[in-house]
């Protein structure tokens, strides 16, 4: 029996590797080399599934010609980078990665918190250019998280595990908002008030953390006017999907002091980050980190590969979009 032709954009961890090259005729990318929208283009019309990352741009015009493709198992939970409707009227089924890389997102934002709050960030950049003078009162004085608020837009698996860290770790109070109502029995561990808006989020956090999926109406969700709202002592974390945030409204913000800080790991424009932004001393860059363990990437590798063995089995795939 012919083996199903598939091709991985990037380089996956390598045990995820082994096991499609011994399943299916696998092209692999072990120069890591980005692919770029004619590349993947082209590779739907000749591989029966192809395997995509966030760094991946797939937008309505690659799915014009009739493809060989039949699966996209997307390495990773977010879809933002895929025009979905295209890729359905081509016949294609998208498949993701939900749930593996819940923890780790998770960890992620607190650490982004505490960056920002404590001043790591300042303290080594100071230590490591020789000019720390020694200790004194006074000196880079940051805040607690104990006692604060965290706001959480976006209170799906991700936004919950963040919650439970914050306060069961730091004993923050919790405000959320999520688009459509939380059953009580999911959130049964937490103390978190539901707010009707994110506007109202903001206004009540110290921290505002999101969540949310990217793309579509989340789209600069966290917009000029919203920015507005923030304050100069409160900050804004984001490990969900850099487009959620207009980054120019946010750099214009940062340079006024209308807010206290942000700590990023996504940016609207990746592998982007404009200068400015980096610049500032009260905001966190991180290179999209938010999944990057060995125990989740490999989690999320072989839960693509599930997809792809359901699909080629004619089973339902268990991560269907």
């Amino acid at each position: 029996m012919t083996r199903k032709r598939i091709l991985l954009t990037r380089r996956w961890p390598e045990a995820v590797e082994t096991r499609l090259a011994s399943s299916y005729d696998a092209t692999l990318n072990p120069e890591d080399r980005p692919m770029n929208v004619e590349e993947i283009g082209r590779a739907l019309r000749d591989y029966d599934a192809v395997c995509p990352t966030v760094s991946d741009k797939l937008p309505a015009e690659i799915f014009s010609a009739p493809p060989q493709t039949k699966i996209l198992a997307n390495f990773g939970v977010g879809v933002n980078h895929i025009d979905l409707p295209a890729a359905a009227a081509a016949g294609i089924t998208v498949t993701n990665t939900p749930g593996v890389l819940t923890d780790c997102t998770a960890d992620l934002a607190i650490a982004l918190m505490l960056m920002l709050a404590r001043r790591l960030k300042e303290g080594e950049r100071e230590l490591r250019a020789g000019t720390w003078a020694g200790w004194r009162p006074t000196h880079l004085m940051g805040m607690c998280l104990r006692g604060k608020t965290l706001g959480i837009i976006g209170m799906g698996r991700i936004g919950q595990a963040t919650a439970r860290r914050a306060q069961m770790a730091f004993g923050m109070d919790i405000v959320y908002y999520n688009r459509t109502p939380m059953p009580d029995a999911r959130l049964a561990d937490l103390k978190a008030h539901a707010l009707p808006t994110v506007d109202a989020v903001i206004e009540q956090a110290d921290f505002v953390s999101l969540h949310c999926p990217g793309g579509g109406e989340n789209r600069h969700l966290i917009d000029a006017r919203r920015i507005g709202l923030f304050g100069p002592k409160t900050f804004l974390i984001n490990t969900a999907r850099g487009d959620v945030v207009d980054e120019t409204a946010l750099r214009a913000a940062l340079r006024q002091g209308a807010l206290g800080g942000a700590g990023l790991d996504v940016f609207e424009r990746e592998p982007h980050v404009p200068d400015d932004l980096i610049a500032f001393p009260n905001v966190v860059l991180l290179p999209h980190l938010g999944s990057a363990t060995r125990e989740t990437r490999e989690a999320m590798g072989m839960m693509a590969a599930d997809n792809l063995d359901a699909f080629f089995a004619g089973t339902a795939p268990p991560n269907r979009i």
